[in-house]
């Protein structure tokens, strides 16, 4: 470009300040086009060449800097910053080529009715106030809040109000159990409504006291999502990085500061509403506060936090920059500039942090995707869950691969290339063929022979002797306990007398007129009265509690000691044969439909000592479990398959399916039931067509079919 360039004028309206120096220590300013209300960082070279504006052409610029500074610029840097300044539209216009500039630019940005209404669907702001007359009337106010007094008063209340409440632990954790009606719904919305605007107006209140212009507060709907916000964009004209980052922690320390005068409060108040909105205001919160605002992987108060004490502005746009040059270098081997010089090290933490900013979102996305599908009606939460997918995961995914493509010709098989497509062709066969064989399913193993041995149903007993512990090896009828019931001896001697003089009368009958009457009736109570003495004999004799099988004792209660009574029916012990295991495993319905009987199953228990056993596919429920009645494996319990309680019984949140496992070589080692594992044997399937079939099967679920 000719030295000679004549530089056009600039806009009046726009303004330049001091801003914190680069990370190579360089100076920095900041460009405010208050008209868009936006900022551009600018480096030392920009800004020597914009404060030298007026000159007029670029070789009087360069000349100037040449002269006054050590920077070595020549006009192409000149042609930069005008380059730069006319995309922006930061130049003066009233020619015909800068209004058809301008008339393109707004062609571009005007989105047709689809994308407008898809666009303000995911996201849009409705301003509700302009608050810099109030701001200016509550700063005197909030200049008492930054005084040490204050601070030493927040501290003091936190400490006597976690005092307090230390010492009426229970009724705090069970404030909120005790207020789900109207009354409490009513002081808890209450409560969030005032964190929010609080933690608004303290973004808000911080920017105006470092001299910053608020122009509106309102509310912003993300994805139908009310959350309020506050616009203190002109934070970014502030030199002081100290100031900016006071600005962006403002909020969450207002909540901070809310909950514990709250806590405190909650202290004092008398049940009721207001007292529910207390314990919102101690507890979740702030926690919900910190663990939202605080993630920097949106652009929330986390995000502007992690930018200013990074010194590095835009920074999700900078570091996904670096990230898409790290896939088009590593993947596709592409001579791929940086998309700006900073340090290595600068340089790595960019790209990790594009890439975990992707995974969070995507996360994020899906779990939003999943909210919209089930908030509405089944149609549009079907098109909306396609709208959320598609704009937020599939688009950017296409946008890049759309770059690949239009680069193509610029591909060469060199070492990055060949590792590429090595990498796929292996995705490729990992999931199309149909390697997979073993299915894994949560799973128990325990004696196959199992004897549960109780006390009497008639009556209550005592122990009068033990004569086994845990573990003992028992052989067939060998006497294990011994229980006495006076109920049971009292009841029998009061049968025998019965009886006794039943047959009495049986005898006294043939010179009795009366009794002669009764007939053969006199001989039927008799009869009846002596089965009521035997039974009562073969009660008392169980009371010597001997063993049904050979094996072992296991689970003998904790109640078996001398002189203990025992209540009607409860359980003693088990005797089991610890050396026949038999086993239980879980599946769904896509793996059941891959079983076959008698199909290999290995068990592998969760204690690492045990060892593994190898077993056959015995049985396959045909029909999906009402209820699981295997504590172990419930989540309720900590176990693998999700369930909820309902009544006594745990219900599976999804259908599952019994199937039974024998022949197990297992040796004396299954004296109780063990959780685990079972690797159980199918017919080979792809993972792709797993895959196709779960998306099948959902989509005929939710279709209703």
């Amino acid at each position: 470009m000719a030295n000679s360039l004549q530089l056009p004028a600039l806009r009046q309206d726009l303004g330049l300040h001091a801003a914190a120096p680069e990370h190579d220590g360089s100076p920095g300013w900041v460009l405010h086009d208050a008209a868009a209300n936006r900022f551009y960082r600018l480096g030392w070279p920009a800004f020597e060449i914009l404060s030298r504006w007026p000159l007029g052409t670029a070789e009087a610029i360069v000349a100037d800097i040449h002269a006054s500074t050590t920077l070595q610029l020549h006009a192409d840097d000149v042609a930069a910053v005008v380059d730069f300044l006319s995309r922006h539209h930061l130049l003066q216009g009233g020619s015909p080529a800068h209004t058809e500039q301008l008339t393109r630019h707004a062609a571009r940005l005007r989105l047709s009715p689809a994308k407008w209404l898809l666009k303000h669907y995911l996201f849009f702001r409705l301003p509700l106030l302009q608050p810099m007359p109030l701001l200016a009337r509550l700063a005197p106010l909030f200049e008492r809040v930054l005084t040490p007094g204050f601070w030493y008063l927040v501290s003091a209340a936190l400490l006597l109000g976690l005092l307090l409440v230390l010492q009426r632990w229970d009724a705090f954790t069970h404030t909120f159990a005790n207020y789900q009606g109207m009354g409490g719904g009513l002081g808890i919305g209450l409560s969030l409504s005032f964190a929010k605007l609080l933690h608004e107006f303290g973004h808000a209140l911080t920017a105006y006291r470092y001299g910053c212009r608020v122009p509106a507060m309102g509310v912003a709907f993300l994805v139908m999502f009310p959350v309020l916000y506050t616009d203190t964009n002109e934070a970014w004209k502030l030199a002081s990085r100290r100031q900016r980052l006071q600005i962006g922690a403002a909020g969450m320390l207002a909540e901070l500061v809310l909950a514990v005068f709250a806590t405190l409060l909650w202290n004092f108040l008398p049940d009721g509403p207001l007292r529910a909105g207390m314990f919102m205001l101690a507890t979740t919160t702030w926690l919900a506060t910190l663990a939202i605002n605080a993630s920097p992987f949106m652009r929330f108060d986390g995000y502007f936090l992690l930018s200013d004490w990074l010194g590095i502005p835009n920074l999700h746009s900078r570091a996904f920059a670096f990230g898409r040059c790290w896939l088009r270098r590593q993947l596709l081997g592409l001579d791929e500039p940086l998309p700006e010089a900073v340090p290595a090290a600068r340089q790595r933490m960019l790209t990790l942090f594009a890439f975990a900013t992707w995974l969070y979102r995507l996360v994020l996305f899906l779990g939003i995707a999943l909210v919209v599908y089930h908030y509405f009606f089944k149609a549009l939460g079907i098109f909306l869950l396609l709208v959320e997918l598609g704009w937020f995961i599939a688009y950017p995914l296409w946008s890049e691969l759309n770059v690949w493509w239009q680069r193509r010709t610029e591909l060469r098989w060199n070492r990055i290339t060949c590792r590429s497509v090595l990498l796929l062709l292996v995705a490729l066969l990992w999931v199309a063929v149909p390697w997979r064989a073993e299915l894994s399913a949560p799973a128990v193993m325990g004696a196959q022979e199992v004897s549960e041995l109780y006390a009497p149903a008639e009556a209550t007993a005592e122990v009068v002797q033990v004569w086994v512990q845990d573990g003992q090896a028992v052989q067939a009828g060998q006497r294990l306990l011994t229980l006495r019931s006076p109920e049971l001896v009292w009841q029998r001697q009061q049968a025998e007398a019965e009886a006794e003089a039943l047959r009495w009368q049986l005898e006294r009958q043939p010179f009795d007129d009366k009794l002669l009457a009764e007939g053969l009736a006199l001989q039927k109570q008799w009869q009846l009265a002596q089965q009521r003495v035997n039974q009562l004999q073969q009660q008392i004799d169980r009371l010597g509690v001997r063993a049904p099988r050979a094996g072992r004792v296991v689970d003998r209660s904790e109640a078996l000691q001398v002189g203990t009574v025992i209540p009607p029916g409860e359980r003693l012990l088990a005797v089991i044969d610890p050396s026949r295991p038999r086993g239980e495993a879980f599946v769904d319905e896509a793996a059941r439909m891959r079983l076959t009987l008698g199909g290999e199953a290995v068990f592998v228990a969760n204690l690492a000592e045990q060892e593994r056993v190898q077993c056959r596919i015995d049985n396959i429920d045909r029909l999906a479990l009402p209820s699981l009645d295997q504590p172990a494996l419930a989540s309720s319990f900590g176990g693998p398959i999700a369930t909820q309680q309902q009544q006594d019984s745990l219900q599976p949140l999804s259908a599952q399916f019994r199937v039974r496992l024998s022949q197990c070589d297992g040796g004396e080692h299954w004296w109780q039931e063990m959780p685990g594992v079972a690797l159980l044997e199918g017919e080979r399937q792809s993972l792709l067509q797993q895959w196709l079939n779960q998306a099948v099967a959902l989509l005929q679920r939710e279709a209703g079919l």
